[in-house]
Formats: C-alpha cells, sequence, structure tokens
C-alpha cells in the first residue's frame, strides 16, 4: 500500500468535487411515515453529504455534479443546496415534462427509529434526472483540468447504482480524475433497495469490483465489503452486539490485498444497542498500519448521514497534512455530531469536532 499524493490546494479550484444524486428528504420527526400529518424537508445524498460536511464544517471549496428537473421540488432542493454553501456550477437542470413521466427529482422519507423501534427509509427515486446521466454529461476534463481542477473526487455506490449509464458515468469521471492527479474516494455504501431488481449482491459485486480498481480512499463498512465485494468479515453475529477488531482488521488487509491501487481503507464501527444508542468508533489502514478508534457510546437523534460524516471528517484531516491518527479520529468524532441534529447533513463547526476529539464533556458552552 503506497502513500496518498495530493495536489497543491492553490493550483486548484476546488478542494473536493462530488458527484451524486440529490433528494429531498422528507422528515415525519417524532412521528411514523405512514400516520404522520406533516413532514420537515432538507436536502441529502451520500455523495453530496460529504462535499457538504468539507464545505460547512470544514471550510473546504466543494461543488457538487448533479442533475434536477426543473420544476418547484427541483428549486426547492436547490434552495436547500444553497444554504449548504457547496458550490452549484456543475448542476445539470432538465426540463420538466408536466407530470414526471420522463424526469423527476428523489423523494427519501426517513423515520428517525427511537429505542426498540429502528429508523426506516423509503424512497422514491425512479426516473430521476441524475439516474439518466451518462458517460459525456460532464465535461470532466474541464473540471479536473488546468481550467479549474480539484484535489479530491468523491463518489460512491449509491451513484453507481441508479442505472447502466450511471455506471458508465461514475467510471469516466475516475478516469480523468487520475489523468489529472487528483485523489479518487468511493464509499460502498450498499443499498439493498437499489440493487435487488437489477440483479442484486451478484450484479452490485460485478460492478463494484471493476469500479474499486480505479480507486484511491475506500469507505465502507461491514456489510458494504461483503455485500458489495464479496470480502466476509469473521467472528461476528448476524446482529453485530459484539465487533472484534482484530477481524476487522484482517477484513481491511484482505481487501488491500485485492485492490493494491488502495491508499486508504476506512470502516466505521457501530453496535446499535438501541435506535437512540450506539456504540460509535472506526478503524482505517493506510502506508504506515491501522488506526482504530475504539467504541464509545453516543445518543442518537438521527443516524442517518452518519458514516457520510465519518467520510468527510476524515478527508478533511487528510487535505489539512494532519496526521492519519488524527484525520480517522476527527472523521469519528464528526459523524457522532451529525447523529445528533435532524437531517442527512452535519451542523457541526470544526471547534465542536475538535472539542469531542479531545474528549470533551456537553457542559453547555457560553
Amino acid at each position: 500500500m503506497n502513500a496518498l499524493v495530493l495536489k497543491d490546494a492553490n493550483s486548484c479550484r476546488w478542494d473536493c468535487v462530488s458527484l451524486g444524486e440529490v433528494m429531498l428528504r422528507l422528515d415525519p420527526g417524532e412521528n411514523r411515515i405512514h400516520t404522520t400529518r406533516q413532514f420537515s424537508v432538507f436536502e441529502g445524498g451520500g455523495e453530496y453529504n460529504v462535499a457538504r460536511g468539507l464545505r460547512r464544517c470544514f471550510g473546504q471549496r466543494t461543488a457538487i455534479a448533479t442533475a434536477l428537473a426543473d420544476n418547484p421540488v427541483g428549486r426547492l432542493v436547490e434552495d436547500l443546496l444553497l444554504q449548504g454553501g457547496v458550490d452549484l456550477g456543475l448542476l445539470r437542470w432538465v426540463p420538466y415534462d408536466g407530470v414526471g413521466r420522463t424526469v423527476r427529482n428523489g423523494l427519501n422519507f426517513t423515520e428517525r427509529g427511537y429505542g426498540v423501534r429502528a429508523a426506516a427509509g423509503c424512497s422514491d427515486r425512479g426516473h430521476t434526472a441524475i439516474s439518466q446521466v451518462k458517460g459525456g454529461d460532464f465535461d470532466w476534463n474541464g473540471i479536473f483540468g488546468a481550467e479549474n481542477g480539484s484535489r479530491w473526487f468523491h463518489t460512491g455506490g449509491i451513484f453507481a447504482a441508479l442505472s447502466d449509464t450511471t455506471i458508465g458515468a461514475t467510471s469516466e469521471a475516475m478516469d480523468s480524475a487520475h489523468a489529472h492527479g487528483t485523489v479518487v474516494s468511493y464509499d460502498l455504501n450498499y443499498r439493498d433497495s437499489l440493487w435487488k431488481s437489477i440483479g442484486g449482491k451478484a450484479r452490485a459485486q460485478e460492478v463494484n469490483r471493476e469500479l474499486v480498481k480505479k480507486v484511491d480512499v475506500l469507505f465502507g463498512n461491514e456489510e458494504d465489503f461483503s455485500a458489495m465485494l464479496g470480502v466476509r468479515l469473521e467472528g461476528v453475529g448476524e446482529d453485530f452486539s459484539e465487533l472484534p477488531v482484530a477481524s476487522y482488521d484482517k477484513m481491511l488487509r484482505e481487501v488491500s490485498a485485492a485492490y493494491p491501487n488502495l491508499r486508504v481503507i476506512a470502516s466505521t464501527l457501530r453496535t446499535a444497542h438501541t435506535a437512540s444508542k450506539n456504540a460509535w468508533g472506526a478503524i482505517a489502514l493506510n502506508c504506515d498500519g491501522a488506526e482504530h478508534v475504539a467504541q464509545r457510546d453516543v445518543d442518537i437523534l438521527d443516524r442517518v448521514g452518519g458514516g457520510d460524516s465519518f467520510a468527510s471528517g476524515l478527508i478533511y484531516g487528510l487535505l489539512a497534512g494532519e496526521s492519519f491518527g488524527w484525520a480517522v479520529r476527527c472523521g469519528v468524532a464528526h459523524g457522532a455530531l451529525a447523529m445528533t441534529t435532524p437531517g442527512d447533513t452535519s451542523t457541526a463547526s470544526l471547534a465542536e469536532v475538535k472539542r469531542v476529539m479531545a474528549g470533551g464533556a456537553a457542559r453547555i458552552a457560553r
């Protein structure tokens, strides 16, 4: 495993460009999707959440390459995106046909869960504008080349699973990023609901085993590595009540051996005691060896997006030139904070992240 090499910030317009779908999230708060009478709205998407976290918490220059149907719902998503501060110069607007027969915007209904009632999601994302993106729709050479440039490119298995054309678009973007010396990160982010009607885990592995060959930094958890790459974690039960660190270390090293192109591999460690009480930590591997952040119990308000915030915290540490151990601890702290507020995205500040990293208590700061 070789060391990661980053471009100089002064040579690039952006610190990170993400490619992925952004949906309108509808949240019933303390209620259930099937009985609520009102929803709060947020924007969210696995790849976008990373760019937003890097921008809002860590002050990095980020952009999102995505597409929306040009109707009032799409404009609402845009309004939410503008609040997030991510550069929308790469957003493609697709004409709307009036009823959504050919193109639409994705909706994601999300229950937070509480106690013994698990969090749950119901997505409505067929025929979305971004799922129809294909190779050639984005000028990646213009994005990553001397005209603009980005130090980092992030995408993931959610975007790749949207359609056959998004697989090709992902591969094209990765190739261009590498050609211009941009680091490529990929979050496996397995979603059974996306793959089950298009070939299931067999198709997921066929696609992702090829894409991961083009990746520098790989994120996932035990289910992701098993479902997407066929690398299994030994010594754990179906409830994941015990997470042996030695087994995770072995799993990451197996992935590294299978994909020698990888420079960093990281896995979150989550044990869900209840929906509102989790043990949370991480383990990551680079050329210097493994870094382990032991699990600690954290209280959960909304678990969705915790892994994305872990990724953005770790990426920030690497972009900022911090040590590998610092970067992993930053990711864990940022992920923990993201799960204390509603919505997919983080509302944390860098000062709050550093406070958690230092073991600071939750005593009021005023």
